[in-house]
């Protein structure tokens, strides 16, 4: 999987460089098996209720993790690297905050 870079706005850089809009949701992927609401909570918490409840989903299913913390916005990625979890995508939520969908890997 590649990973394409941020610019300091969040957004993700294209292939020519120009700024694109945060991911929308693609109906060909499944809706996640868990959901975390780590809404209100701040860094680390997210990535510890991520780790804590992993295991309850089987390998290939996706978690999805909101937070509004902007912490999380890069945590959770780098924690999917570190953790050799693939990061599938951040979706902005209407009232505030970040969906961040993860698919479990082993």
């Amino acid at each position: 999987m590649r990973f394409r870079s941020r610019t300091r706005s969040g957004s993700r850089d294209g292939a020519d460089g120009a700024a694109q809009p945060p991911a929308m949701p693609d109906p060909s992927e499944p809706s996640p098996a868990l959901v975390i609401d780590a809404l209100g909570r701040k860094c680390p918490i997210p990535i510890i209720m991520l780790a804590e409840r992993l295991r309850e989903v089987p390998v290939g299913d996706v978690i999805a993790v909101l937070a509004d913390d902007v912490a999380a916005r890069t945590d959770v990625p780098a924690w999917c690297r570190m953790k050799s979890q693939d990061f599938v995508r951040e979706e902005t939520l209407p009232h505030g905050g970040w969906g961040f969908h993860i698919r479990r890997t082993y």
